[in-house]
């Protein structure tokens, strides 16, 4: 009887300081201050990392696709389309943030754990800031502004690097592939693809930070917190996703 006792006394401090970081920020100079550093930081930064894996991972579809999947009674623009559905409903939303959520998650966990172990929260609660407020919410805001933009990004390069695979690697023609990417086309998958996201990114900036800001000890414990960032937001994207999934198809 103690390990759910136990998760339900983190889910409560976990909303408690949920509840005290969604608040008006008391300066709002400082805040959009930090908002800017916390989209730079968090969101601008991993634009490179999202570009080189959707390349690749368009031009893997695509490849895999033509190459295993092919039959005489298959439509030859079948690879476009089914390269395009994946992008669109799985990978430049779901698994685009569990790969952000190693490289982001981390650093939000690190750095609010260090913040911890080296008494500088202490010392934002002392002079009567709320430090929740004023480390937390620019995290969190700023991640779901940028995510968005990088799931666009992620589409498009997906597709880019299955137009490479025709144009260099002479896997499929062009003209197919254009075919298959206009076939059935529906534009409400690209805005589900940006709504989980969003969620996503929430998960993310909130369970890391949940992570760091609670660490307890020293250095060894931010390792752990930053550990623990990762794998609980990764879990807890992957139950968002099913749910939003069904949720909104």
């Amino acid at each position: 009887m103690i390990f759910p006792f136990n998760y339900l006394r983190i889910l409560g401090s976990y909303i408690i300081l949920m509840g005290r970081s969604i608040a008006i920020p008391d300066r709002w100079r400082m805040f959009m201050k930090q908002y800017v550093k916390e989209m730079s930081q968090l969101g601008v930064d991993s634009i490179g990392i999202v570009l080189l894996i959707s390349f690749f991972i368009g031009a893997v579809i695509c490849i895999q696709i033509k190459l295993n999947i092919q039959s005489p009674w298959m439509p030859q623009w079948v690879s476009g389309y089914t390269t395009r559905e994946i992008m669109l409903l799985e990978f430049s939303s779901s698994i685009m943030c569990l790969i952000l959520s190693g490289k982001v998650g981390s650093n939000i966990a690190s750095e609010l754990g260090s913040m911890r172990v080296t008494q500088q929260i202490d010392a934002l609660d002392i002079m009567g800031v709320n430090s929740a407020n004023y480390l937390i919410l620019p995290k969190i805001l700023g991640l779901i502004t940028l995510m968005p933009c990088l799931v666009i990004f992620a589409d498009v390069m997906g597709i880019i690097g299955a137009y490479a695979t025709a144009f260099i690697g002479h896997i499929i023609s062009p003209d197919d592939l254009t075919a298959g990417l206009q076939h059935s086309f529906n534009p409400w998958f690209v805005w589900m693809s940006i709504i989980k996201s969003i969620v996503f990114a929430f998960i993310i900036a909130s369970v890391s930070s949940f992570c760091g800001y609670t660490v307890e000890g020293g250095s060894v414990e931010v390792g752990k917190a930053s550990t623990s960032a990762v794998v609980n937001s990764s879990i807890i994207i992957l139950f968002a996703d099913v749910f939003l999934t069904q949720l909104l198809s």
